[in-house]
């Protein structure tokens, strides 16, 4: 499960976010992973993504444009809450019915400038698991330096949003 993209697991149908589906061809393509799974507190679980932002994401030459590093850290969240969902339950990612979130809320800390060109380094710890709530706290960084934070609060997505076939 550690080594399996969250995204990946995403049900064809609802998979074209642009910040993470793979469906999505001009999109970003995060993919966000376990980093460590706690058997004993599932919410003490962490999850990571990394990305090197293409140079169009310029705010000023030689830093990322902060709405990017509002996507990337509200797409992690997602995906990191999608994925605590499943965990929580014992299920594994992608079994049916979908366990799909997306945002309720967002809120973002920029804290330092964000180089460009480099990796840019997300992990996501959770403050809470609800069935239909889970809260992300997401930390972006790049050269081991905290760039923004964010938290994201996801909720599981409303079957009015799942395409019909």
């Amino acid at each position: 499960m550690k080594n399996e993209a969250f995204q990946d697991h995403y049900p064809e149908e609802i998979s074209h976010c642009y910040g993470c589906g793979k469906n999505n061809p001009d999109g970003h393509q995060l993919k966000s992973y376990w980093q460590h799974i706690d058997e004993k507190n599932i919410s003490d679980s962490i999850t990571v993504a990394r990305c090197i932002p293409d140079k169009k994401y310029t705010a000023i030459p030689g830093f990322v444009y902060g709405g990017m590093i509002a996507s990337l850290i509200d797409c992690h969240g997602t995906g990191s809450a999608s994925a605590m969902a499943y965990l929580a339950q014992g299920r594994e990612l992608g079994s049916l019915p979908p366990m799909r979130f997306v945002t309720g809320a967002l809120n973002v800390s920029f804290l330092a400038p964000t180089p460009q060109g480099v990796e840019l380094t997300l992990v996501g710890k959770f403050s809470e698991v609800k069935d239909r709530k889970i809260i992300v706290d997401i930390t972006l960084s790049a050269n081991d330096v905290i760039c923004a934070k964010g938290q994201v609060i996801a909720v599981l997505m409303p079957d009015s949003m799942i395409p019909k076939t």
